[in-house]
């Protein structure tokens, strides 16, 4: 079975299961059926002034568009210090030309692995940061990147004559429909009204616009297209101070302009551009473009990318109303369907505000992390670790997808996982294992990134057997185990020949060389060891594996079993569990010890005792400033599973900046990362589990929620235990 032909099943089903979750579980929504569309629009998203970190996006996974307060981008330096405006698709990488001819193989090192010395690419390891200097080093690093398709903002008339400023939109009232998938923008423009409607094509990479003003019928507002260079920049996928170095060529055929792009010769791609009819079109320079529509009460602009040549696209630009439609069609559909948390009959106060983070987050991962490659931690609005995505956030993006009865969301990025398999297999190979080692901070062809973390981390190991699984718990069907078949068996063929034998000890090892989940330990990644999160992911998805051993009528591999029975104890010190055996780099970063009996059900390798003093040490010890988005339903998971449901709110409440749920949804970590998509990700998770529970959860409603004695009353449906 092909991957479309798959993902279409998983599509069925998913909306099948939805169906007949919802219908038959009148238990779990307690008290009748939900109101999808009142829960939806509760927390529909309303701005009535600027902000540069609040910008509101549509799209649809592998496409998407970002727009400042008038529905377009029209005042991108506003959003420079803050959250960028940018058009941004899963195909839109550029890799800049490369003289010398880099190879992975030139940022090599010597490391001693238990006698032996086999090669890693932590590149210059004598430079500053993580190590990723020197020239080979960094090209790797930033090579491919995303790009930014084209920048589609208002054609603004001057005022006074002087240019409009932001300061000159007054009168604000913009409202995100959820419900509809609209972005509907209202203002007052020289003392004109403004209605700008924004919606983005649900399986398309199509952004259509509608602008209604007087002033459009004047002829003095109206839209324009810009196209930049694309800069192996860290954050910013778009460079205007470089206009020679990419190419614009337009053309009018079928009543659409079509742009034909290319960008250092090399990467091409297109665009192509329908405009209501009796509208003008003006040349202003070799990447910039206008429409006005004088006479006319409205100018319409649909523009759609795509991947190729102008030459080899097909089909015609659909409409304004057409695009409108299809939004409102599938999000009508995305919430309608799934899985739904009401609390609006809790009496905490904290209710509302977690319910606004569980909606918008089911927006935003959908918009950003639903694609066919796993997403970048900011997804498709704006560029970080230029562009590439790590792959032990792939689980944190979009994990939560089958427990909400949307499996066929994750589907569409997994078959990556098959494609990069020779690659993987290489990497296994060259430090002497077998089966496929996953990378970590990768583009899409799924070539390692070179520094002295990423070729060290082996957490990401697990998560395509844990994906796997998640997905055959939804659809226990031969096609799952065939789809699945080679990933999850060579997962484990590495994570049954890496870890050595220690026979002083009479146990399995991880490393060294190693780095922990918690990077704190990078510097001593030449003597670590048995990180705690480690040990017990890869025991449990070891024991996953066996499982799909038998499925498949194949016998179970006594060297698994030996190794997953056999691991390092994890390390305690003062009572409490630690990130690392050996290597004490203080407290701070992740607590990943704590995913250890949370994300990972529970396994021998666990005292539950010794855990909960772990997280009660977390709770109250760990420095709060230094954790991340997704610790924190991290510390949920691990609450719920010890039966601590106080705990598991207080975690998903801590107060500190990187726990913020800005008004757009987005989880703000810092200037560098203001969205945060493995907070969102990791929110639905944690919220599904703690309130469809877990296999082997306690008896009960909502087990991992305090109960109605205590304020909060849960009302779901559609959702899936976690395993």
């Amino acid at each position: 079975m092909n991957r479309r032909s798959f993902v279409k099943l998983m599509g069925a089903a998913a909306l099948l299961h939805s169906a007949s979750y919802g219908a038959g579980k009148a238990d779990a929504a307690k008290n009748g059926k939900i109101d999808r569309k009142a829960l939806v629009d509760r927390h529909k998203i309303a701005l009535a002034r600027p902000d540069a970190m609040t910008p509101l996006t549509v799209g649809n996974g592998e496409f998407a568009f970002t727009a400042d307060i008038t529905g377009l981008q029209t005042f991108p330096d506003f959003h420079g210090n803050g959250m960028l405006l940018q058009t941004m698709a899963q195909w839109a990488w550029h890799t800049t030309p490369d003289d010398h001819r880099y190879h992975l193989s030139d940022t090599f090192n010597p490391y001693d692995s238990h006698g032996r010395s086999v090669p890693y690419p932590s590149g210059d390891e004598n430079g500053g940061g993580f190590g990723d200097g020197g020239p080979a080093a960094q090209w790797l690093n930033s090579n491919p990147h995303k790009f930014d398709l084209g920048r589609i903002g208002l054609l603004l008339p001057s005022i006074d004559q002087r240019a409009v400023t932001i300061d000159d939109i007054t009168e604000i009232v913009q409202e995100l429909d959820l419900w509809s998938g609209l972005l509907s923008s209202r203002f007052r423009l020289a003392g004109q009204p403004v209605l700008v409607e924004t919606a983005a094509h649900p399986t398309l990479d199509v952004v259509a616009a509608r602008i209604t003003s007087p002033l459009v019928r004047e002829g003095a507002l109206g839209a324009r297209l810009q196209f930049s260079y694309a800069p192996p920049d860290w954050m910013h996928p778009s460079d205007w101070g470089q206009p020679d170095r990419h190419t614009t060529t337009v053309s009018v055929a079928k009543d659409e302009y079509r742009f034909a792009r290319r960008l250092d010769g090399v990467t091409q791609y297109s665009a192509r551009a329908a405009v209501s009819p009796g509208s003008d079109h003006r040349q202003i320079s070799t990447h910039e473009h206008t429409w006005t529509a004088k006479g006319q009460p409205s100018l319409d602009l649909v523009i759609a990318f795509g991947p190729e040549a102008m030459e080899k696209t097909h089909g015609s630009v659909p409409s304004f109303d057409q695009v409108r439609q299809d939004a409102m069609r599938h999000w009508k559909t995305f919430w309608s369907t799934g899985g739904a948390i009401d609390l609006s009959e809790s009496r905490d106060s904290r209710w509302k505000e977690l319910e606004r983070r569980i909606v918008l987050s089911q927006y935003q991962t959908a918009v950003n992390s639903a694609g066919s490659l796993p997403p970048q931690e900011t997804g498709l609005v704006q560029n970080s670790w230029y562009g590439k995505f790590h792959h032990e956030m792939h689980w944190w993006h979009a994990a939560h997808f089958p427990q909400w009865g949307r499996e066929a969301l994750l589907m569409r990025s997994l078959d990556y996982y098959r494609r990069i398999l020779p690659v993987a297999r290489e990497t296994a190979q060259r430090i002497g294992c077998r089966g496929a080692r996953w990378p970590k901070m990768v583009g899409p062809e799924g070539r390692e990134s070179p520094n002295r973390i990423n070729p060290f981390l082996t957490w990401q190991q697990p998560h395509p057997i844990h994906f796997a699984e998640l997905i055959y718990q939804a659809k226990p069907t031969e096609e799952t185990l065939q789809f699945f078949k080679e990933i999850v068996l060579e997962s484990a063929e590495f994570m049954a020949s890496f870890p050595w034998w220690n026979a002083e000890r009479g146990c399995y090892e991880l490393g060294a060389p190693i780095v922990a989940p918690y990077e704190n330990n990078y510097n001593d990644r030449r003597a670590s060891k048995n990180p705690t999160f480690d040990l017990t992911y890869w025991s449990w998805a070891l024991g996953v594996a066996q499982q799909w051993r038998e499925r498949l009528g194949m016998a179970r591999s006594q060297e698994w079993d030996h190794v997953r029975q056999n691991f390092a104890p994890l390390t305690v010190r003062d009572g409490v569990y630690r990130e690392i055996e050996q290597i004490d780099a203080g407290i701070g970063g992740h607590p990943t010890m704590l995913g250890a009996l949370g994300v990972v059900p529970h396994t021998p390798l666990v005292d539950r005792p010794t855990m909960q003093r772990t997280l009660d040490f977390v709770l109250t010890k760990w420095p709060r400033g230094e954790t991340w988005g997704w610790d924190y339903p991290m510390m949920a998971m691990t609450a719920a599973r010890l039966g601590r449901p106080d705990q598991a709110i207080e975690a998903l409440f801590i107060d500190t900046p990187k726990n913020v749920y800005l008004a757009n949804g987005h989880n703000y970590q810092q200037s560098i990362l203001p969205l945060y998509l493995p907070g969102n990700g990791g929110l639905l998770f944690a919220t599904a589990m703690m309130a469809a529970g877990w296999k082997g959860a306690p008896p009960g409603h909502a087990p991992g929620f305090p109960t109605e004695d205590q304020g909060w009353t849960v009302r779901w449906e559609g959702l899936r235990p976690a395993l």
